[in-house]
């Protein structure tokens, strides 16, 4: 539903959020004085607007396929390796910074003829709207890497190779339908302006500095803070560059540090609490920031959803999970705490060849099954994986019932207007984005939501995957209903909420028995709305750089198309030339922790079945009475809040508390309280204590610490790993944390 608000209406909200901004005092504690103190510490709307600005340049296009390229490649190479980085938007931003100067500083002002597409090399500055589009375009590479990891599961895990015309088509497919989500909800989750979206902070924050516009100094009750973002961005990005050579080569026991088990390496107990690679992870010290940041920068998320992930971890993991593996509920006692495998009756991993092959066609062999063993999961992943995402499908849908209702009905009710407006000769009047600019009509993202369907459908059919047509149709109804709430919390907390586990039992009932199809309908159903959830971030980037969105349409639809094939390739490469590639013997973790997840849970709900699973004698049916806690749990909460309005019940935010522990696993209890710890430690103590500080340096802190350590994992992997360097070194700090 790409409804758009009238002209008049968004003039009313923006006049009324200027004279706010107005009277803002730092400090205050209302919601409409923090959105601008955020605003204005991410180096928002400090400048005013130049429509005159060339955005859609050689230089941008040039320097966008580039990036976008390059890093959609090692993105995906890198979510085969665990701990697995992202080279995130800021490593885009940062290395394009010299290379538009240089571009605008050597390359001559000609201009091309030619005719209607006449064009000139070098218009003038390199400027922030041309910078913001190579970053949307870079960008893209984080959405590859998920459609990577479903398509290393299905080559590595289970042995099918369907070949590069399947992939193509349906990496670009699930691209276009992520896509197409964003666009069709775009007024109801981009355009408010209370939906601030935290993740695309860091990025405004590293443009205006990198550019070096201009801001008043930032004033605190102790100091003024006098150095320049700009210095404290390349102080900052050197120190940590240096430093991560320590726990990813030199001594990755920092990486670890979990130094009561290098104590006492042999101790059961010790190992199962302090464990920071399959027990609770009890004491979360790492020096790592790849292990910090796991799940996200921890100084882009709010206080308050921090706090509710934090409460989470401590009450379902460190509380619930450790009394239900003590008790050795559903026989977990026998198994590791944490791990992101499943295993047998032995204790030993699944071997999923005793049941599943390409001589059964994929299909469960069901006397070898009997014969073999039910699947047992670690508590953790049973709790979390299983029981926690049941609770957040429910949760979901009753709280954006509850709390979002008026936004959702107000959107329907727009939608005939939206529609008569699209019909031949009928007016534009209203057919513009906040800035005035031409908006993008709804028949454009209709034609590509045909051109979606028809690729997923023919990649379905004409290659063996056991996905019918309506399987396809099925998954995107699913993708449509959930997009909505998943959006609404993203845009509020920078968190993803996990409700893949609702795609795989659609899958598992309606292609009982057939792995393949319930991997590509997890695919299509969910990998696509977290794509487009990075899509809908980048179209509120859009709207606060100032950028049409005609042309940031144009330039999404071909970074995807780029960003496709990079992928692709890379991801081929690696699967034939990586030593041990998805397997514990692999060189540099090149493991594979993602597709292995994904695996195992495509095989308890494809090849098992969820009617099978959950009848066996383990017990696991319990784990559906979360549906009935997770559709409970908001309604006493909206209650409270609404009956103590200036109580801590405002805070609380079921689905994240619920769904906030969605990395989990492979991400372990270290990965999320050394995130919680870093986060509240910045996001409440320093901005309370310093909020001079932590206005002025906080996101540009955040997009150092991510480019910096991007940069040097692809450096020591180039250097060190990839030409074997690192094979004779070796020494006690190498060791010991692996003991």
């Amino acid at each position: 539903m790409n409804i758009v608000e009238p002209k008049e209406a968004i003039d009313v909200q923006e006049k009324d959020f200027r004279e706010k901004a107005d009277h803002y005092e730092p400090g205050s504690d209302s919601d409409v004085d923090s959105q601008i103190d955020i605003l204005r510490a991410a180096g928002i709307d400090i400048t005013k607007d130049d429509p005159t600005e060339p955005i859609l340049t050689l230089r941008m296009w040039v320097l966008g396929f580039l990036f976008c390229a390059v890093i959609s490649g090692l993105n995906t190479l890198y979510t085969l390796r665990t701990p697995s980085l992202t080279i995130s938007g800021p490593v885009a931003l940062l290395l394009a910074h010299p290379l538009g100067k240089l571009w605008e500083k050597t390359i001559p002002n000609w201009t091309v003829p030619l005719g209607k597409w006449s064009f000139e090399l070098s218009p003038g500055p390199f400027n922030t709207k041309e910078h913001t589009l190579i970053y949307v375009m870079s960008n893209l590479s984080i959405y590859v890497r998920l459609g990577a990891d479903v398509l290393a599961e299905q080559q590595m895990f289970y042995g099918y190779k369907a070949g590069w015309g399947f992939q193509i088509l349906i990496t670009f497919s699930t691209f276009l339908i992520g896509f197409c989500l964003a666009g069709l909800f775009r007024s109801v989750v981009v355009v408010p302006k209370e939906l601030i979206w935290p993740g695309v902070l860091s990025v405004t924050a590293l443009t205006t500095t990198l550019h070096h516009i201009s801001q008043e100094q930032v004033q605190s009750r102790y100091a003024t803070w006098k150095i320049s973002r700009y210095a404290f961005f390349t102080l900052a990005c050197c120190i940590s560059f240096c430093w991560y050579w320590f726990p990813d080569f030199i001594f990755p026991a920092l990486s670890y540090f979990s130094f009561p088990c290098w104590i006492k390496p042999n101790n059961r107990v010790v190992n199962q609490i302090f464990g920071m690679s399959s027990g609770m992870g009890l004491l979360p010290i790492t020096f790592d920031w790849s292990q910090v940041s796991y799940v996200g920068s921890p100084l882009l998320i709010p206080s308050w959803a921090i706090l509710n992930v934090a409460v989470s971890l401590v009450f379902w993991i460190w509380v619930v999970a450790t009394a239900c593996y003590y008790m050795n509920v559903w026989n977990t006692g026998y198994l590791p705490f944490q791990s992101s495998k499943v295993y047998d009756n032995t204790g030993n991993v699944y071997k999923v060849k005793n049941i599943v092959s390409a001589a059964s066609g994929y299909k469960l062999d069901v006397k070898k099954y009997l014969a073999y063993s039910p699947v047992y999961m670690p508590v953790t992943y049973a709790l979390n994986m299983f029981g926690l995402s049941f609770a957040t499908l429910s949760a979901l849908l009753v709280w954006v019932v509850l709390e979002k209702r008026h936004v959702m009905a107000d959107a329907c009710r727009r939608v005939p207007l939206l529609v008569i407006e699209s019909l031949p000769g009928r007016s534009r009047a209203h057919s513009q984005d906040e800035r005035g600019d031409p908006d993008v009509p709804l028949w454009w993202y209709l034609i590509c939501c045909v051109l979606a369907l028809f690729m997923a459908i023919f990649a379905v059919e004409w290659w063996d995957v056991e996905l019918r047509w309506y399987g396809v149709l099925l998954a995107c109804l699913v993708a449509l209903v959930f997009y909505p709430p998943l959006a609404l919390v993203y845009a509020t907390a920078n968190l993803k909420i996990n409700i893949d586990i609702f795609c795989r039992i659609v899958a598992g009932f309606v292609f009982e028995g057939k792995v393949l199809a319930n991997i590509w309908f997890f695919d299509i159903g969910y990998v696509t709305t977290i794509k487009g959830l990075y899509f809908a971030q980048d179209m509120k980037l859009a709207y606060y750089c100032h950028i049409p969105q005609r042309k940031l349409f144009l330039v999404q639809f071909v970074g995807m198309i780029v960003g496709t094939f990079s992928s692709l390739g890379v991801l081929n490469w690696a699967l034939k030339h990586i030593s041990g590639v998805c397997t514990d013997a692999a060189v540099n973790g090149f493991s594979c922790p993602y597709s292995s997840t994904h695996f195992n849970t495509s095989l308890i709900w494809g090849a098992v079945g969820p009617r099978r699973y959950f009848s066996n004698q383990i017990g696991y049916s319990a784990l559906l009475y979360f549906f009935v806690i997770g559709a409970v749990l908001p309604i006493p909460v909206h209650y409270l809040s609404r009956r103590y309005p200036n109580s801590l019940w405002k805070k609380v935010h079921i689905p994240l508390f619920i769904g906030g522990l969605n990395y989990l696993p492979p991400a372990t209890g270290m990965n999320y309280g050394s995130w919680a710890v870093v986060g509240l430690t910045f996001g409440w103590l320093i901005r309370k204590r310093l909020h001079g500080w932590w206005s002025k340096y906080n996101f540009v802190l955040s997009a150092a610490m991510d480019s910096s350590v991007g940069i040097a994992g692809v450096v020591i992997f180039l250097a060190i790993y990839f030409t074997r360097a690192s094979e004779h070194f070796s020494w006690w700090g190498t060791e010991v944390y692996k003991i």
